[in-house]
């Protein structure tokens, strides 16, 4: 049996995961952390698997809305459902915050994270333009929170 799980973690720690993170070119440093969850309530979680840093997860509430910022699993551990799992515990979160529903950002670039979000009830709010490319065109999900 697989010994995985989140668990609360640090600016610090989530920013060294995200360097991991291959599809992440130029990753945020701390400072941009401090800033976005400077005076907001935030949520920053690691996953772990058998002992191994895995992932990381930030969100923060925005007003009624909880907005999960970034996130990201290592490659060696993506079959795993450590995301399914982040977004479970951090709907619980959320609704403990009094959220009324849960934000997510993407790219076309990242087709396994838009049909994890659609997989879990989240709905395509907007869609943006960003770049010249297809890929980096931003989508908006939402899911309300009960």
């Amino acid at each position: 049996m697989i010994e995985q799980g989140w668990r609360n973690g640090s600016i610090a720690e989530v920013v060294a995961l995200s360097r991991t993170i291959p599809e992440f070119n130029d990753p945020y440093g701390e400072s941009e952390y401090q800033q976005r969850l400077s005076d907001r309530r935030g949520w920053l979680q690691i996953a772990e698997v058998q002992g191994e840093t895995a992932g990381f997860a930030a969100a923060y509430m925005d007003g009624d809305d909880c907005y999960l910022w970034m996130s990201g699993v290592q490659p060696d551990f993506r079959a795993l459902g450590l995301m399914a799992d982040a977004l479970e515990q951090l709907q619980i979160w959320a609704l403990r915050q009094g959220a009324t529903a849960l934000t997510v950002k993407s790219r076309n670039r990242y087709p396994s994270m838009l049909r994890l979000l659609l997989k879990h009830g989240f709905l395509i709010e907007k869609f943006d333009t960003k770049g010249d490319s297809l890929l980096d065109h931003r989508i908006y999900f939402r899911k309300p929170l009960v």
